[in-house]
């Protein structure tokens, strides 16, 4: 697991399609991933979501203390 990534190192590995999370996050299993819309899609761009603590998948946006951060992780989930 690769360790210590800042936020533009954790984009680059969103799109290189890992899951991504960070160390200072409270919550057990949390991570973010990038989601390429199909043609199923409703959505028409790429978005970010996230995996809350409870499972549920919801959209995400960095916070300036998530785009500061130097404790960026790939998720081994």
């Amino acid at each position: 697991m690769a360790t210590g990534m800042d936020f533009s190192n954790a984009l680059n590995a969103l799109k290189a399609d890992f899951k991504v999370t960070r160390a200072g996050w409270n919550g057990r299993n949390m991570w973010i991933h990038l989601q390429e819309p199909t043609e199923l899609s409703k959505m028409i761009a790429p978005y970010i979501y996230m995996r809350t603590t409870t499972g549920d998948l919801v959209p995400w946006l960095a916070s300036q203390t998530d785009i500061f951060a130097n404790d960026w992780e790939i998720s081994d989930e």
